[in-house]
């Protein structure tokens, strides 16, 4: 990546309880200034959990934003001061009520570069324990064990269209 001599300012424009919308003004590399509107995200973490059986977990959830369930990994926002490892830890079992003994970094994405400053990471998990969840009150999933071969199946067929499942999905592949 190159590194840029921007020195922007921000401008709050709303706070919200996980990312805040800021309008920056932006000194470009070539003198001009210009004004970007930037969301700013705490970041998160992936979890690609892989079974005993060679399945991964999925999850079907309701996600507000595009008014229905969609297929996805489990994954969950980074809290304050929290590595991202630990986030992975925490919603891995909040969300599936599995615990991992075998943790695997898949590396980091950056979703939506245009507009927002997040980061994911990604991670496999192996040799799984089950226990409790823990999911939050707002929090509408159910989990699914599912063999590769059915996820690639269903990404080809356009069931699977959340970007941060098919990155991590991608990643996990090119590390087998």
């Amino acid at each position: 990546m190159r590194d840029k001599k921007v020195s922007p300012r921000h401008k709050l424009l709303h706070q919200g309880q996980l990312i805040s919308l800021y309008r920056d003004e932006v000194h470009l590399p070539d003198g001009r200034t210009t004004h970007y509107d930037t969301v700013r995200h705490p970041g998160g973490a992936v979890i690609v959990a892989v079974n005993s059986n060679r399945e991964i977990c999925l999850l079907r959830q309701f996600r507000h934003a595009v008014n229905g369930d969609i297929w996805e990994l489990p994954a969950g926002c980074l809290e304050d001061d929290e590595k991202p490892i630990e986030t992975a830890k925490r919603e891995l079992l909040e969300e599936t009520g599995w615990s991992a003994h075998s943790w695997k970094s898949l590396g980091n994405i950056i979703p939506s570069p245009g507009f927002c400053n997040e980061v994911l990471w990604m991670y496999k998990a192996e040799d799984l324990e089950i226990g409790k969840t823990a999911k939050d009150n707002d929090e509408f999933l159910e989990s699914y064990w599912l063999p590769m071969n059915k996820i690639h199946q269903m990404i080809r067929d356009g069931e699977i269209r959340d970007a941060k499942t098919l990155a991590a999905i991608t990643l996990l592949n090119f590390k087998l």
